[in-house]
C-alpha cells in the first residue's frame, strides 16, 4: 500500500513539473499564443488544489496517523457490541456504567439514561460476585439471565468490565419440564400383612383389601400416574416427579387415611412406602425405592421414606412396629449366627458408645452363650465412659464371667478370622470404636432402633427388628435357637433381664408378647429379679440431682423441658432417668432433659408414643427410637440447644 501511494505520489510531481515548465515556455514565445497560456494556467491551478487534495488524502493514510474518532479497531469493536444479539454493559472496577447497547438499554433501562450511574440503581446484580466467579444467575422482569463477564480490561484507567446477558428463561423452563416430568417409582407395603389378616375371615380379607385400594385409587386420582397390585400386600406405582413433589408437600396424608382402616374393628392398617425420586432412568428409580422401603420397614412402618440424590427424607412415622408372631426368621438368623461363630478364633462383642443395661447386658448375654460354643468372647467397652459399672463389677465376680477388653487391646488383637458382633446399634457414627469395626473383616449387627441413615451396610448378618423392646431381647430369643449342650448361667440371664427392664421401663414401654415370652424364658433358666433390681439403685446423692432435674421443668404445650448445667460424671444416666419421670406428670407426652457434657449438650428425650421423639432428635444429629432417643450437639451451650429444640417443636406443632 505505501508502495502505490509513492507511485501516485512521483507520478503527480512530474506532471506538476511539466505544467510548469510549459507555461514559462509559452511565456517566452512571441504573442499569438495567448489562448495557449491561459489554458496551461487552468491546467496549472487545477493540478495545485489536485495536489493539496492528494496531499490530505495521503497524510490521513499514514503510518501513526489516527482519524479523529479514535481507533479504527476499538471503533469496529464497539460496533460489534453495538451489534450483539444479547444485552452487553461497559462498567468501571465501582460499577459506573460507561455504555451500554441499545438491547440492553431497552430491556433494563425502560426509556431512561443510564451512563454514568451505579449498576445497582438499574439492576439487582453483585459485580464483586461476577468477578469472582465469572457467571451468575439473574431474574428481572420475569425473565431468566445468564450474566457472564466477557471481559475485564485493567490497562486503562480505570478499568473497563464488559458484561453479557443471556436470556434463559426458556431453557430454564425446559429444565424444569424435563425435571419434573421424570417418572417415580413407589413401592407401598402393607405392614405384616400375614400377622394382622392370619385368623380374619375370607370376607373381612375381601372387605380390608376393598378398602386399601379404594384409598390409593384416590391417592392415585389427578397424578397422571399408574398403580399395580402386584401382590396381597405389594403396590406398584409410577408418576411424574411433579405430582410426587406435591405430595411430600402434603406430608403423605394417604398414610392417615390408610391408618382408618380396621381388621376386626380392632387393628389398624398402616402402609411403609418407599419413592425413587431423581433418578436418571426408571430402573435407578425402582433401586431407590427398594432402598427407601427397606429403610422405612426398618424404622418400624407405617411412614414413606423418599430417597433423592441427595439422601432420605422421611414422613410419618407415627404408629409403633408391629410385632411379629413368627419366629423361624429367629431360628434361620440363629442357625447362621452360630456357624460364623464356630468358623471364627474369637469372638468380639460391641455396643455403643457410652454402654447401658441393654448394650453391655445384651453382649454379656451372648458372649455366655458364645462361650459355650469353645470360643473365647470378649467385651468390647471403655469403662471410664460406661453408664453399666455396676453390672460389668457383678460379672466380673461371677465363676465364668466374659472378659471385658478395652477398644485399643481388641484392635490390636483382631485377625482375619475374628467376628465382631455389634448390639444395640447400627449407626457407625455412635459404635463403642469405628476402628475396630473398620479392621473387622466378619461383621454381625442385632439392633432394635428405628433404622438411621448411616447404618451399617457391610454386615454379613443384619438382624434388625424395630418392634422389639430391646437388644437383650433379640440376644434372648436367638439364644433359644443355639445348639448348645446347656444353658447359660444365672449371671448371663440376668445382664439380659436387666436390659430388657431398662429398655421397656419396667415392662411398661415398648412391651409386646416376645418381650414377656424372653423375660419367662430368663426366669426359667435362673434369672433374679431382685439381683437386677439392685442394679438400678442410685444414691442419695444422684436421688436429690435427679429431684432438682425435674424441678426444673417447663412445660411448653403437651412437653416437658428441662435444662440444667449439672457437673457430675453421672450426668447422663440422671438426665435419662429425669426424662422418664417426667412422663408421669398429668398431660406430658414427651420430655425433654438437656444438660452440659464434657463436649458440648446432651439432650435425652422420652415420650409415651403419640410423639416420634426419634424423629425430633435426628434434627439435632441425634436418633434413637420412637419412645427413646437423644442426641448430642457441639459448640453450644444449654440455652441455645433449648431454643434449637423449640423451634423443632413449633415446627411439628404447625404440621399438625
Amino acid at each position: 500500500m505505501k508502495r502505490k501511494n509513492g507511485v501516485w505520489v512521483v507520478l503527480w510531481i512530474l506532471w506538476f513539473l511539466s505544467l510548469t515548465l510549459g507555461s514559462f515556455y509559452a511565456l517566452l514565445r512571441p504573442a499569438g499564443t495567448l489562448t495557449l497560456v491561459i489554458w496551461l494556467g487552468f491546467l496549472w491551478i487545477l493540478s495545485v488544489v489536485l495536489c493539496v487534495l492528494c496531499f490530505f488524502c495521503l497524510r490521513s493514510r499514514l503510518p501513526g496517523r489516527r482519524p479523529a474518532d479514535g481507533n479504527l479497531v476499538e471503533h469496529a469493536g464497539m460496533l460489534a457490541l453495538e451489534g450483539m444479539s444479547v444485552p452487553v454493559l461497559l462498567t468501571t472496577e465501582t460499577g459506573k456504567i460507561l455504555w451500554c447497547n441499545t438491547l440492553f438499554h431497552s430491556r433494563f433501562a425502560d426509556r431512561r439514561t443510564i451512563v454514568g450511574r451505579s449498576v445497582q440503581d438499574v439492576i439487582h446484580l453483585d459485580l464483586g460476585t461476577l468477578r469472582q466467579q465469572r457467571e451468575l444467575l439473574m431474574e428481572h422482569a420475569g425473565q431468566s439471565y445468564r450474566v457472564q463477564l466477557i471481559s475485564q480490561s485493567q490497562p486503562l484507567d480505570p478499568p473497563v468490565t464488559a458484561i453479557q446477558f443471556l436470556e434463559i428463561t426458556d431453557l430454564l423452563r425446559l429444565q424444569s419440564e424435563n425435571t419434573n416430568s421424570r417418572p417415580c417409582v413407589l413401592l407401598m407395603v402393607i405392614d405384616s400383612y400375614d400377622d394382622l389378616l392370619q385368623y380374619a375371615r375370607e370376607y373381612e380379607k375381601a372387605q380390608v383389601s376393598a378398602e386399601v385400594e379404594r384409598v390409593l385409587e384416590h391417592f392415585m386420582a389427578g397424578t397422571d400416574g399408574i398403580i399395580r397390585k402386584v401382590g396381597d400386600d405389594l403396590f406398584y406405582a409410577v408418576m411424574e416427579s411433579r405430582h410426587l413433589h406435591a405430595i411430600m408437600e402434603q406430608r403423605f396424608s394417604v398414610l392417615d387415611e390408610i391408618r382408618q382402616i380396621r381388621v376386626n374393628d380392632r387393628m389398624h392398617i398402616t402402609f411403609s412406602i418407599g419413592v425413587g425420586d431423581g433418578a436418571s432412568s426408571l430402573a435407578e428409580s425402582e433401586k431407590f425405592a427398594r432402598q427407601s422401603l427397606d429403610m422405612a420397614l426398618g424404622r418400624g412402618g407405617d411412614q414413606a421414606a423418599v430417597k433423592t440424590e441427595n439422601g432420605f427424607c422421611f414422613f410419618g412415622g407415627a404408629s409403633k412396629g408391629v410385632e411379629k408372631k413368627s419366629k423361624t426368621k429367629i431360628r434361620s438368623i440363629a442357625l447362621a449366627l452360630q456357624e460364623l461363630i464356630e468358623n471364627s478364633d474369637q469372638v468380639f462383642l460391641m455396643g455403643h458408645r457410652f454402654g447401658d443395661l441393654d448394650s453391655i447386658g445384651s453382649a454379656c448375654g451372648l458372649a455366655g452363650a458364645v462361650q459355650l460354643m469353645h470360643r473365647p468372647a470378649y467385651v468390647v467397652v471403655n469403662q471410664q465412659s460406661c453408664l453399666a459399672l455396676q453390672l460389668i463389677h457383678r460379672m466380673q465376680q461371677c465363676a465364668d464371667a466374659p472378659q471385658f477388653m478395652h477398644p485399643e487391646e481388641a484392635v490390636s488383637q483382631l485377625t482375619d478370622d475374628s467376628l465382631l458382633v455389634v448390639l444395640d446399634t447400627h449407626n457407625k457414627d455412635i459404635l463403642e470404636s469405628q476402628e475396630l469395626y473398620r479392621a473387622a473383616r466378619y461383621v454381625v449387627v442385632i439392633d432394635h432402633h428405628r433404622k438411621n441413615v448411616n447404618f451399617i451396610e457391610n454386615a454379613v448378618i443384619f438382624h434388625h427388628e424395630p418392634y422389639a423392646s430391646s437388644a437383650s431381647e433379640m440376644v434372648t430369643e436367638i439364644i433359644q435357637y443355639f445348639r448348645l449342650d446347656t444353658e447359660i448361667s444365672a449371671a448371663y440371664a440376668d445382664a439380659l433381664l436387666s436390659g430388657i427392664m431398662l429398655d421397656t421401663k419396667n415392662f411398661v414401654m415398648r412391651t409386646g408378647v416376645r418381650t414377656f415370652e424372653a423375660a419367662a424364658y430368663l426366669r426359667k433358666i435362673g434369672a433374679d429379679t431382685i439381683q437386677v433390681k439392685t442394679l438400678f439403685s442410685n444414691t442419695l446423692s444422684m436421688y436429690a440431682m435427679r429431684a432438682q432435674i425435674v424441678a426444673h421443668a417447663e412445660l411448653y404445650q403437651n412437653n416437658a423441658i428441662s435444662a440444667v448445667k449439672l457437673q457430675s460424671p453421672d450426668v447422663r444416666v440422671l438426665a435419662s432417668q429425669a426424662a422418664d419421670e417426667l412422663l408421669s406428670i398429668q398431660g406430658v407426652e414427651a420430655s425433654f432433659v438437656i444438660y452440659m457434657e464434657e463436649n458440648g449438650v446432651g439432650i435425652s428425650a422420652r415420650s409415651m408414643g403419640n410423639v416420634n421423639v426419634q424423629v425430633i432428635m435426628e434434627q439435632l444429629g441425634g436418633g434413637g427410637h420412637q419412645t427413646m432417643a437423644a442426641a448430642q450437639l457441639q459448640g453450644c451451650t444449654v440455652q441455645e440447644a433449648k431454643e434449637r429444640l423449640l423451634l423443632i417443636l413449633e415446627a411439628q406443632a404447625a404440621q399438625r
